[in-house]
This record gives C-alpha cells, structure tokens and sequence, in this order.
C-alpha cells in the first residue's frame, strides 16, 4: 500500500468510517475500536448482532494493552499466547473492566490477534492502534476472500477498499480460550 493510499485509510478510521481489508485468510471489514458510532454502522452494515462481540487486529501487544486485562493472565497463558503471534490464532482474553460492550458483546471478554499479514501491520502501526475486525460479509454469506467480491457484498458502504491480496491460509483465524487453551473455532 502506498503512503498516500495509507493516509486516506487512516483518515477514514479517524472519521468514524468502516474499511475492508486483507488478512489471514478472508477480507475483514473494521473502523476504530474507541468510536461507538463507528461499530454501531459497521454491525448495521454487516446485519451483525452486537451481542456478538468484536475481535481486535493489532500489530503488536502492546497496542492491545489498553482494551484488556492482562493482570489476569498467569505467565505462561501470556508467553502461549504471545508465541503464537504474530500469526492466525485470535484469543479470548479478560477485557478491561471499562470497556465499551460494542465491542465485548455480551461478555466480560475480548478476542485479540496480533497479525502477520502485512497490510495489517502497516494499517495499525499508521494508525497508532488496533482496529475492529469481523469478516467482510452480510451475516449468514460466506465470507469475502478478494476486494470484488467485498465490492459485490458490502461495497457502497465502505469508505475504503484496501485492493491487496488476503494471506495463504485457507480458514479464517483459530480462536481459543487463554484460560484453558480450549479451541472455540478450528483454524
């Protein structure tokens, strides 16, 4: 992604809109996790329960810091989770007592990921945080797995397209529990 395709990004997020981008395996479709009103148009555009919950995409740790309770975590839960990024293994970890439930749901939790996808990378690393991140589809659709088919589904509501490739792998991210290791969803 060019700078000047980085910036105007950036500056959708900044302004409350919704993006979809490449990751993993499939498009995901996010804004800004501290803007309310951004998530409220991102679960309407995607026909999505907000009792649901969000997952974060981040480029490091340390910018997931903010949105959960890490005192919570023994050592080795914090070292399992922090050897598996980055990479396409979201947890389920305490969320901050504080934090808003358009994006923890129904739960006292939050899913997390430190991706290794580049464009991800470089998005959050620009935009100084993580961003919310749900697959690029209408609720019950498949999800998209290149920037047409976001186009075909969602395309009038996104502020941004990011037209790159989406990474190798075949399944969206696998999601386990960081208290017990359980796999909620197989990668």
């Amino acid at each position: 992604m060019t700078e000047v395709e980085l910036a105007k990004v950036v500056a959708a997020l900044q302004q409350g809109k919704v993006i979809a981008y490449p990751t993993e395996a499939v498009f995901g479709v996010g804004c800004d996790p501290d803007n309310n009103e951004a998530i409220a148009l991102l679960l309407q555009l995607k026909q999505r329960e907000k009792a649901k919950g969000l997952i974060l995409i981040a480029a490091d740790y340390q910018q997931l810091l903010p949105y959960i309770d890490d005192t919570q975590l023994t050592t080795a839960q914090r070292e399992c989770m922090l050897q598996s990024w980055p990479g396409a293994v979201t947890w389920v970890v305490p969320a901050r007592h504080n934090l808003s439930d358009w994006l923890t749901g129904q739960f006292e939790s939050i899913a997390v990921r430190v991706s290794d996808h580049p464009t991800v990378r470089q998005l959050c690393q620009a935009f100084g945080k993580p961003v919310t991140s749900t697959s690029a589809n209408l609720s019950g659709k498949p999800a998209c797995r290149d920037s047409q088919q976001v186009l075909a589904q969602l395309g009038q509501h996104m502020a941004v397209i990011i037209d790159e490739p989406v990474g190798g792998r075949l399944n969206p991210s696998e999601i386990r529990d960081v208290f017990t290791g359980h796999i909620i969803r197989a990668g």
